[in-house]
């Protein structure tokens, strides 16, 4: 009698080995915290209440870019309790807004250590040609950080008088959910006015999936 040939079974070792060549060839998404710095002024008075409008000071080439980070500052300002009036309109506040993303570069490698990642060369406004796309390669299957995207808000009186600034930014690697504009807007602007006004001077770091639930 013949007996039935086994159905064929990959041995479990090259199983074992595929299994990590298919791990190491995907990549984790990057994403770090988001860094906050906050100024408040001697005098405050004011904060959190009337009216304000939100104004961008320098050109931002990319519309998209700019509707998303105005949309996203004016909801953190009419939850702090601002009445938000449109841009161009008179009042008693007025919220400057700049953000850039420009590309990280690695630092040079010291052998004793980790490498490092910092900010290359000069960032660069929305539209300005810099962004993403600009790959450094760290190694080990998890994606690189490869921009840095900032969000900086002044908050001033009619007068000039500056009431509150801070800045927030976010660095992430072109796979990550948080290099996409809207997404990156609404975080940055939530980690920015979280604890609104926060301490003179303060650094805080927070984690970017918890401000999405904010």
């Amino acid at each position: 009698m013949t007996l039935p040939r086994p159905a064929f079974r990959l041995p479990a070792a090259l199983a074992l080995a595929s299994a990590l060549a298919l791990s190491a060839c995907a990549t984790t998404p990057y994403t770090g915290p988001v860094e906050v710095t906050r100024f408040v002024a001697a005098s405050p008075a004011g904060l959190g209440q009337g009216t304000i409008a939100v104004a961008f000071p320098d050109t931002v080439s990319n519309l998209a870019a700019r509707a998303a980070f105005a949309q996203a500052v004016s909801a953190e300002l009419a939850r702090l309790g601002y009445t938000v009036v449109p841009e161009g309109t008179p009042a008693s506040q007025t919220a400057t807004i700049r953000t850039t993303r420009g590309p990280i570069a690695a630092a040079p490698v010291d052998r004793r250590g980790p490498v490092n990642v910092g900010v290359g060369g000069s960032t660069g406004g929305y539209g300005s040609g810099l962004g993403m796309g600009v790959g450094i390669n760290l190694g080990g299957g998890r994606e690189s950080p490869e921009a840095l995207t900032t969000l900086e808000v002044r908050i001033a009186r009619s007068g000039g008088e500056t009431l509150w600034e801070g800045r927030s930014q976010i660095a992430t690697g072109v796979k990550s959910p948080y290099s996409q504009t809207e997404t990156s807007a609404r975080t940055l602007a939530a980690g920015l006015f979280k604890d609104f006004p926060g301490g003179n001077g303060e650094t805080v770091t927070l984690d970017a999936k918890k401000l999405q639930g904010q």
